[in-house]
């Protein structure tokens, strides 16, 4: 029987020559992929060099890092700030003349933003001064808050303007209030009491003998109030055209190209900007300015000159200095009598130029024989249309007889 202890031994034996004939047979399996080096002339003579080993080199990489720039004792360099640059203030306005015409924008809160857009349209025109009497909840519904019929002629006589602009609706889409009782807004008997009053505000204000604007409302972001405002306009354009007034349509300036209500748009520049305000009823600054645009043209129409911003206030500080000769320069002038440019002594002559006709030729022009013989005279002799003519007295040529046979 055999011992454990020898079968142990046998297997770790068997186990070791395994182990070096594995090792042997890899690397000469490594030696074998190797590409074979080719015999040169100097290894058929002198035998084949074994090639020396050369270890491989530890390539450490370069450690990342600012890098210095090494800086000359003779240049100096200095870290300079970029300057930022300011934009120049704008000069202010120049001042209202004494004599400027006044524009006077009466109605509700759209009429308040006109008149601020107004005042910016003509702020460089020292002719031309906007006021905006405006009263933000009025309208031509409610004529027991605000009656504006009754308060225009007052306000007309106190101003003296030369233009009136009147815009007003956007509050008045509520119940009307009348002798028969109370009407209620879209149906057609308030349309009818409203045409009513709207017609007497525009005879009111023809009544004051001064050029009436009539501004129809613009578009709202609700939809209803945007429908209710098409239909006002039609009522404000009738009625301010009977009486001889312009009615100015601002309805494209805050819609799109489908008629949809607009927040952002272009300015009067035609850059992007935004129009109205977050409510989609109140108007921006660039919007403003939009609204006004509208009226602008109107207005520069019947102020005439004085929107002109080349105006300036003539006294005795814009007046150019006269200077006066003293006493003593002053005795000396010579004066001189009128001299008549028509004198003949001037050029020393007897008689004006074309007073006497010139002499009249002897000789019968080309022009004379034309008329008076129906021929031209015979062109000299050598020259290109000289030809020359054959008497008519001139010998005749006979022809001889021929015999017959």
């Amino acid at each position: 029987m055999k011992s454990p202890r020898g079968t142990l031994a046998r297997l770790l034996c068997l186990g070791l020559a395994v182990m070096l004939a594995a090792t042997t047979f890899l690397g000469s399996t490594a030696e074998a992929q190797q590409p074979e080096r080719r015999r040169t002339l100097l290894d058929m003579l002198f035998g084949q060099r074994q090639p020396a080993y050369v270890p491989p080199q530890d390539v450490q990489p370069p450690r990342e890092g600012k890098t210095r720039k090494k800086n000359s004792g003779s240049v100096t360099t200095i870290k300079t700030r970029t300057p930022t640059t300011r934009t120049a203030a704008a000069p202010p306005p120049p001042p209202k003349l004494d004599t400027a015409k006044k524009v006077l924008v009466v109605g509700d809160f759209v009429a308040n933003a006109l008149g601020d857009g107004l005042k910016a349209a003509f702020e460089d025109s020292p002719g031309v001064i906007v006021e905006s009497r405006a009263n933000g909840s009025s309208g031509l519904v409610r004529d027991d808050f605000y009656d504006w019929p009754a308060a225009l002629p007052s306000l007309v006589s106190e101003i003296k303007p030369s233009v009136l602009v009147i815009q007003i609706g956007a509050n008045d889409r509520q119940q009307l209030v009348t002798a028969e009782g109370r009407l209620d807004f879209r149906t057609d008997p308030w349309f009818t009491a409203y045409g009513e009053r709207v017609a007497r505000l525009a005879t009111v204000a023809a009544e004051t003998r001064v050029p009436v604007i009539w501004v129809g409302l613009p578009a709202f972001r609700p939809q209803n109030m945007t429908a209710d405002a098409l239909r006002l306009n039609t009522i404000y354009r009738s009625s301010i055209e009977k009486v001889s007034g312009e009615f100015v349509d601002v309805w494209e300036g805050f819609v799109d190209q489908e008629g949809r209500f607009i927040v952002t748009g272009s300015d009067i520049n035609g850059q992007p900007v935004r129009l109205r305000g977050n409510d989609g009823i109140n108007f921006t600054g660039p919007g403003k300015r939009k609204l006004a645009f509208y009226v602008e043209k109107s207005a520069r129409r019947y102020l005439g000159d004085m929107t002109s911003p080349d105006l300036v206030r003539l006294d005795g500080s814009n007046l150019p200095e006269l200077l006066s000769l003293p006493p003593s320069e002053s005795k000396a002038i010579v004066t001189t009598p009128p001299i008549d440019l028509f004198d003949p002594e001037l050029d020393g002559a007897d008689e004006l130029l074309g007073g006497t006709l010139p002499p009249s030729s002897s000789f019968p022009t080309p022009r004379d024989q034309l008329v008076q013989n129906g021929r031209l005279p015979d062109p000299p002799v050598g020259r290109v249309d000289y030809v020359k003519r054959v008497p008519a007295t001139a010998a005749t040529t006979t022809t001889p007889a021929t015999a017959t046979p």
